[in-house]
């Protein structure tokens, strides 16, 4: 969020015998039947195309604006690799999962791969379209809906290239009928409630979210007309937890929880994801063939924040790359290079990487719980979502 914020400012094996598990979903008005068939190995995705900001950012916003700068990507890939983190991100966790490279961005020009799938995904960037306010309080130009139209060129282009004799061109490209069978996952939204929550009256907050959520629900409508069917989908997590938010924004008195979190920002991030899950279940309902996987992320990292200590980690109030004696300078400023009196020992013990962005080690610990599908709705795990999938209703 913040990094950006200063960067756009400056610069713009067979199969066995099949189980049947069928999971309840209470919509309103009906109950949703979500049957699968589910083999003892687990079904593969060609490909996964992401779209969101820096929670799962890999390049788009280094690759563009200026690479990003060390200590990133020091404790994962010995060099900054354009993703805000001592490592590896949830998306990386993910492709791993399912037994798929890392994800390039789409924006990387250097020997970009398309082959598995594509990051859209832009540090800084918000679910609604810029405005004047949100450009000049520094966020970033590429929203989602730009997103969508990087994906929807990179499949035209693809379409286009199929029909190519050269091998050289196609290999690097996804397979034209593999975007049915890809996944699509999308971590969008805290951006947006940082900007009205650090420029805006606190009243003005809430009334806010309404525009937001019909606009993800419009990105999931394209990406639906352009062919995707599974959709993994991650909530917005516990913004009043950042050290960033807490440390400049102090909590009033009262506003403080049990373990430092600013309660009124996190109660506006809970009113978002309830009315994102809403609107999932109310596209489940047009969408029949679509499997909407809603994945509760905000409580998948509330847990890690509350159980800090007994995960080995330390107070979720620090965090490691930084200044915490002048919270003006950052990870992502230059001149933290060489302050190593501004980078912690051991990047393992911390939540949180530079007061905004997770480590590596908390990117690892809520993967490892949200790909079993037990923050999932439904409760879907991750390496069983490409499988054929029936929807029933009574």
């Amino acid at each position: 969020m913040d990094g950006v914020r200063s960067i756009v400012k400056n610069r713009w094996k067979g199969p066995r015998k099949l189980k049947k598990i069928s999971v309840l979903v209470v919509v309103t008005g009906f109950v949703l039947i979500v049957s699968f068939a589910n083999t003892s190995n687990d079904c593969r995705f060609p490909a996964v195309y992401n779209f969101g900001d820096s929670n799962s950012d890999t390049g788009s916003v280094s690759a563009t604006f200026g690479r990003l700068s060390s200590p990133n990507g020091q404790t994962f890939f010995g060099k900054p690799s354009g993703r805000y983190s001592d490592g590896r991100l949830l998306i990386d966790f993910i492709a791993e999962k399912l037994g798929l490279p890392f994800l390039n961005s789409y924006l990387d020009a250097l020997q970009p791969n398309f082959r598995h799938g594509a990051n859209f995904a832009a540090s800084g960037s918000t679910v609604q379209p810029l405005d004047v306010q949100s450009f000049e309080a520094g966020f970033n130009p590429l929203t989602l809906d730009i997103q969508l139209s990087q994906f929807e060129q990179l499949k035209d282009r693809t379409n286009e290239y199929s029909q190519a004799k050269s091998s050289k061109i196609k290999s690097n490209l996804p397979m034209p009928e593999d975007f049915t069978k890809s996944l699509y996952t999308l971590d969008s939204g805290q951006n947006d409630l940082h900007f009205w929550l650090t420029t805006k009256r606190e009243d003005q907050v809430k009334p806010s979210i309404p525009p937001i959520i019909n606009q993800f629900a419009l990105a999931i409508e394209k990406l639906y007309q352009e062919g995707a069917r599974k959709f993994w989908i991650h909530n917005t997590g516990p913004i009043g937890c950042l050290p960033f938010m807490v440390l400049k924004y102090p909590p009033k008195p009262g506003d403080a929880d049990q373990n430092g979190c600013i309660k009124s920002y996190n109660e506006i991030a809970q009113e978002f994801n309830k009315q994102l899950k809403d609107r999932v279940y109310t596209l489940r309902t047009r969408l029949h063939d679509a499997l909407l996987i809603y994945v509760d992320i905000y409580s998948a990292k509330y847990t890690l924040i509350s159980e800090a200590n007994k995960n080995g980690f330390v107070s979720p109030i620090e965090y490691c790359c930084g200044d915490s004696g002048n919270h003006d300078i950052k990870c992502w400023d230059k001149g933290i290079v060489n302050a190593t009196d501004a980078l912690c020992n051991d990047a393992s013990k911390y939540i949180s990487w530079d007061s905004v962005h997770y480590t590596e080690a908390a990117n690892h610990w809520i993967a490892n719980r949200i790909v079993d599908g037990s923050f999932s709705d439904p409760p879907i795990p991750l390496n069983k979502a490409c499988g054929k999938h029936i929807f029933s209703r009574f």
